[in-house]
């Protein structure tokens, strides 16, 4: 415990992805926008001296504030709240999925999960183990004769029949000696419970499913010495009737002493008393049992016989069998008398056993496994099961849930841990490429196989339930704890299974990846918007035409016009093809090439918009000056000169209510461009995210308010506008869907993907690194 404790220690929690590139990102527009504001600041250098600012210093003064104000513009205020926003809706459905997350920026990295390391008992099949056949030595008279028998039912129910090899019923199991020593080594070699539920009117268990599956076999065989049995343990209540048998064998015999499983003997041993006789019961797997076998237990007469290097052959012959052809999980069981008075059970105990039988346990795959295994490789990902269990059986089981789909040769496909830690280093890397299976596997090989996987720059996510899981779960990019698993193990993960489903990991896979898309969405949106609100300073700014809008009004749109569709753009639906794309690197820009030109049209046109708005109305409007476009752009110098106009007449508020209203219209427009980053709002219709719908209504609403409710219009220095200007408004406002669908037409064409600027490929909106971000 210590030593695990260690471990988790040493390995530090990794930044994720999204939260390096949002860091990298923040830093990069600082520059950008800091680099603006001294540009702005220093054009306007010859402007300072202007009559209307009453002196250089003044002039300077103003000129500042315009800078500021470009910069509040310019820095999306709201992309912290709306990406955690975004983060927290995805968990959300994520909970619906069965999928609970613990750390929330790790949602988005399962979006570039490259490969799933997953745990084969309980998450690709159902955990619900039961024995469905038992081999054992009938006789050895003539060579080694052995016997099959088949278990019905595949619940935890105690019900089913014992079927001999030829199909028929067994009336009295328990009369067939390897039968019976069979029931007692399941019930006494166990620390597993069954119990009834009355409340949900079935059978559970308590403990490990391969020990249950023997407490329910032991019920099956039933009790030796009555002419009834079995069919009398059915007058039994079902409370009673969970472990009757069990409890009988363990009234029988009183356990003295307990060898607990380990994984390096891979068997647990029981040591018994009963009647001045002392008896071990072992259980372990087959060919760690076998070869301390040295004698067998014929099932005709009850005998004992020694066991021959044929006999031994045909008993492994049977173990692949069971394991490769029937993909059964496959237990040996034996015994051994001990010295009487025998108190304690030391390891060396464990040699010259008699060897009882072998059971073969079924633990079907999950229907719905073998559809997500195939999403999984339709999205480029890479799934390793890794099990502790029998190779055969393994590689039986991955044939039938497609990961071994089109493959006839495993070889380089499947490995043991000891095969792998073999391999030279430069075959490990090789290996590793390929890998599908990993059989044998103990905890620490989970931790060795994450780091080396990582540092082959692959997203790792890992599976695990047991304590000495967490390590490797800690060490993972998303680590991922089943639900039915300890305390210990969910405390180390990123995400939680409630029902331990492997179709559930893959269905969080595709929410990640839609979290991102709506992430991109929602910067694409804040950012395009900004940078209209930049342009649309700086244009005036350069210009020389009055400020087209007032710092207030900048704040209102960047903090409530921007941030009600920003944040509802985080419930856009998954695209239909978000599980077959590849997974994006961990390297890859948020925003860079093609879409870094889409964010600059779309921002440079909504920015041009507004200035278009606010010089309309001096110019064009029919409640406006109409002045010459030369007046306007030297109004500075309006007290110095004789004019046709009055001077307080770029005092109006109208002009830059108009233009502000244009900036309100284009970005609820943009806000329907980014339903989806290339597909067109002719196939997503807008009424698919009725959360977006609902807050662009919402924001007109409030812009309508501030625009003709009195106290309002005075705080933020605007005006109630005619119809013929919100005409103007519409006609300068819709364009922007018909850019952004022209340029969603270029992206979605074959060619529009390899399309760059040349200073785009030189160089991305954010910094790449080589050295892996995570």
């Amino acid at each position: 415990m210590g030593g695990i404790r260690d471990a988790m220690l040493r390995t530090t929690d990794e930044v994720t992805p999204l939260k390096k590139k949002l860091d990298e990102f923040g830093t990069f527009l600082a520059k950008v926008i800091a680099g603006i504001c001294v540009l702005v600041w220093i054009v306007n250098i010859g402007h300072f001296r202007d009559p209307a600012h009453g002196g250089f210093l003044r002039g300077a003064i103003h000129y500042f504030k315009i800078a500021v104000a470009l910069a509040v513009a310019a820095i999306p205020e709201g992309l912290p709240a709306v990406v955690t926003t975004c983060l927290a809706l995805g968990t959300k459905r994520m909970a619906r999925l069965n999928a609970i997350v613990r750390s929330l920026p790790s949602v988005e990295t399962l979006g570039c999960t490259t490969v799933i390391c997953s745990d084969k008992t309980g998450t690709l099949t159902t955990n619900m183990m039961s024995v469905s056949k038992i081999c054992v030595i009938s006789s050895v008279n003539h060579g080694a004769i052995t016997a099959e028998y088949r278990v019905s039912g595949t619940t935890y129910a105690p019900e089913g029949i014992i079927l001999d090899g030829s199909g028929l019923q067994l009336e009295f199991p328990a009369q067939c000696p390897c039968l019976l020593h069979i029931a007692m080594c399941s019930a006494l070699c166990n620390e597993s419970m069954l119990q009834y539920n009355p409340d949900k009117g079935n059978y559970e268990k308590i403990g490990e499913s391969t020990e249950v599956a023997l407490r329910v076999l032991t019920e099956k065989v039933g009790l030796p010495g009555y002419d009834s049995m079995p069919s009398s343990l059915n007058m039994l209540s079902k409370h009673e009737r969970a472990s009757y048998c069990n409890r009988y064998w363990e009234n029988q015999f009183k356990k003295v002493s307990l060898l607990e499983f380990s994984r390096d003997r891979k068997m647990m041993s029981v040591l018994c008393s009963r009647k001045h006789q002392e008896i071990v019961f072992s259980k372990g797997a087959p060919e760690s049992i076998i070869s301390r076998c040295t004698n067998i237990l014929c099932n005709d007469d009850g005998c004992t016989a020694p066991l021959t290097a044929d006999i031994r052959a045909e008993l492994m012959a049977r173990f692949h069998s069971f394991a490769g052809k029937d993909t059964l999980r496959c237990l040996a069981l034996a015994l051994k008398e001990m010295p009487f008075g025998q108190q304690t059970l030391a390891f060396e105990d464990e040699k010259d056993l008699t060897f009882i039988g072998l059971v073969g346990m079924l633990d079907p795959p999950r229907d719905e496994v073998r559809s997500a295994m195939l999403s999984c490789m339709t999205a480029g990902i890479r799934v390793i099961v890794v099990t502790g269990d029998n190779k055969s059986t393994a590689e039986s089981l991955c044939r039938k849930i497609g990961a071994f789909d089109h493959l006839e040769d495993f070889s380089g496909r499947s490995y043991t841990a000891s095969e792998f830690e073999e391999l030279p280093a430069l075959q490990k890397g090789s290996a590793l490429q390929h890998m599908v299976l990993f059989t044998r596997v103990e905890p620490s090989h989970k931790r060795m196989l994450v780091e080396a996987l990582q540092q082959q720059n692959e997203v790792v996510a890992m599976t695990g339930d047991g304590v000495n899981d967490a390590p490797a779960l800690k060490k993972a990019d998303i680590g991922i704890a089943m639900g039915s698993g300890t305390a210990v193990a969910k405390s180390a993960s990123d995400m939680v299974l409630a029902d331990d489903n492997f179709a559930s990991i893959v269905a969080a896979v595709a929410e990640g990846r839609a979290i991102y898309n709506n992430t991109k969405q929602f910067i694409r949106y804040m950012i395009s918007s900004n940078i209209g609100e930049v342009v649309c300073i700086f244009v005036a700014a350069v210009l020389g035409i009055p400020e087209t809008l007032v710092p207030v009004q900048l704040l209102w749109v960047n903090l409530v016009t921007d941030g009600l569709p920003a944040t509802a753009i985080g419930f856009n639906k998954q695209d239909s093809d978000v599980m077959k794309a590849k997974p994006r690197k961990v390297n890859e820009a948020v925003v860079s090439g093609w879409l870094f030109f889409r964010y600059l049209v779309i921002g440079a046109y909504v920015g041009l918009a507004t200035v278009a708005g606010f010089i309309w109305w001096f110019v064009y409007s029919e409640n406006g000056p109409k002045l010459p476009y030369y007046e306007l752009i030297n109004f500075d110098t309006c007290p110095a000169r004789e004019t046709t106009y009055p001077c307080s007449i770029f005092d109006d508020r109208r002009p830059s209510t108009v233009s502000m209203t244009v900036l309100v219209v284009v970005e609820m427009f943009n806000a329907l461009n980014n339903l989806s980053e290339n597909q067109s709002l002719l196939v997503i219709a807008p009424w698919s995210n009725l959360w977006l719908v609902g807050s662009i209504i919402l924001t007109m609403l409030l812009h309508i308010l501030i625009l003709y409710v009195q106290p309002l219009s005075i705080l933020f220095s605007v005006t109630p506008l005619s119809w013929a200007e919100w005409t103007v408004v519409l006609y300068l406002s819709f364009p922007v869907l018909i850019i952004d669908e022209i340029l969603k037409f270029f992206s979605r064409n074959s060619r529009a993907t390899r399309f760059n600027f040349r200073f785009l490929r030189r160089t991305d909106l954010l910094p790449r690194r080589e050295c892996r971000d995570k």
